[in-house]
């Protein structure tokens, strides 16, 4: 624990308040800040429009992408740069040639983002877009066996999250893959609640599309991202956004064909300084611990919390075992949730509500103290009796 308590101390953030909220924003740590600064100090220096600037760049972005592809077990060209999640979702969403009568397959527990995306395709290719219950899984019931009876012969693309924001919930995609393979369907994966929180290997996965942000677990700033597009599906999936970074142009300036690695996604002219701080960020948590050390620390934290929060009579838990990720949702006997977030804010403990379902959101990460998550049941229970 000493280690943690000196560790902690790189995250300014955590210093003033009890933190709860790593799924919607992690605290960024002290040397990613400083990296940013420093980065865009560094090109005002060397002059931000000139080749020592663009070369030294470009080896920085590369470091952030081998940094990224370290945690996620793929080779780095497989990944997409972006602002955020939602980013990710559109270009594989909008890069796939729809043709009317197509099916697009969602789960009842996706952002609304991702879902308006999926309502304007339908809109104007003449798409079909349903959605299989998969909340009902949380505590029974196959999950995968839910989404295979919901397939069809003409199901070009499935769309779920690999860790629900609302109740927690893990999804098998290893499995999932699978079938979605089997019925010539891809698979795109909003993993904003997964990168940084699970230990990952989207090769052995076999996703085709993984989209994730550097903003919340892993406690990058705010503004990058990114996505893996697996090497078979890439000639199948076509530019959403074109710019100059995602060409190949000829002597004469002249656009040629597409880049054969992950850059072909991308425009130009990114917040590299933001994306070298994600880097630096990903460096500190690996100075605690390896991925699944981290993924253990978080699950010790969310069962904790989830066995002191089931002792009390006025609160119900989502999950009726303990959890398999860092959010913890939970409801009250006739309280609505919004009071609770904002008498915990009160006393500097940050939480967040859910709408559906109505509920309370409490995200755990490694970096949580055991004490804090004593004082957050603590505040639950002043809270119930008043």
């Amino acid at each position: 624990m000493t280690k943690l308590h000196h560790h902690r101390e790189q995250f300014p953030a955590l210093g003033n308040k009890t933190y709860f909220n790593y799924g919607g924003q992690g605290p960024m740590p002290q040397g990613a800040m400083d990296a940013i600064t420093q980065t865009q100090a560094h090109i005002q220096h060397l002059g931000p429009f000139g080749n020592e600037a663009y070369g030294w760049i470009v080896t920085q972005i590369q470091a952030t992408r081998e940094a990224i592809a370290s945690q996620l077990q793929i080779p780095s060209a497989t990944i997409t740069l972006t602002d955020n999640v939602t980013v990710g979702c559109n270009i594989a969403m909008w890069g796939i040639e729809w043709r009317a009568g197509d099916h697009l397959l969602l789960s009842d527990c996706e952002h609304p983002g991702v879902i308006a995306t999926a309502q304007e395709i339908s809109r104007r290719f003449a798409v079909e877009v349903t959605t299989c219950p998969l909340i009902a899984t949380l505590n029974a019931g196959d999950p995968v066996e839910v989404i295979a009876q919901h397939l069809r012969p003409n199901t070009r693309l499935v769309v779920l999250s690999h860790v629900f924001w609302n109740t927690g919930q893990v999804l098998p995609l290893d499995k999932i893959s699978k079938i979605c393979r089997d019925n010539n369907s891809f698979l795109l994966v909003d993993a904003a609640q997964s990168v940084g929180a699970l230990p990952l290997n989207l090769t052995e996965l076999g996703v085709d599309f993984y989209a994730f942000t550097g903003h919340k677990w892993l406690c990058g700033p705010a503004g990058v991202g990114g996505l893996y597009v697996r090497p078979e599906a890439r000639e199948s999936l076509k530019p959403t956004f074109i710019g100059l970074n995602g060409i190949v142009v000829d002597s004469q300036g002249q656009p040629v064909s597409w880049k054969p690695d992950g850059c072909r996604y991308e425009v130009s002219t990114s917040a590299s300084p933001l994306f070298i701080g994600l880097k630096e960020a990903i460096a500190i948590h690996q100075q605690w611990g390896t991925p699944q050390q981290r993924y253990q620390q978080i699950l010790h934290n969310s069962e904790y919390l989830w066995r002191q929060l089931t002792e009390l009579p006025e609160v119900k838990c989502l999950r009726t075992s303990p959890p398999e990720s860092g959010i913890v949702s939970f409801q009250l006997a006739n309280q609505k949730p919004l009071k609770l977030v904002q008498f915990l804010e009160s006393q500097r403990i940050l939480t967040r509500t859910i709408v559906n379902p109505q509920c309370i959101r409490v995200t755990v990460h490694y970096l949580t103290l055991e004490s804090e998550i004593d004082q957050l049941v603590a505040g639950v229970q002043s809270f119930c009796q008043i």
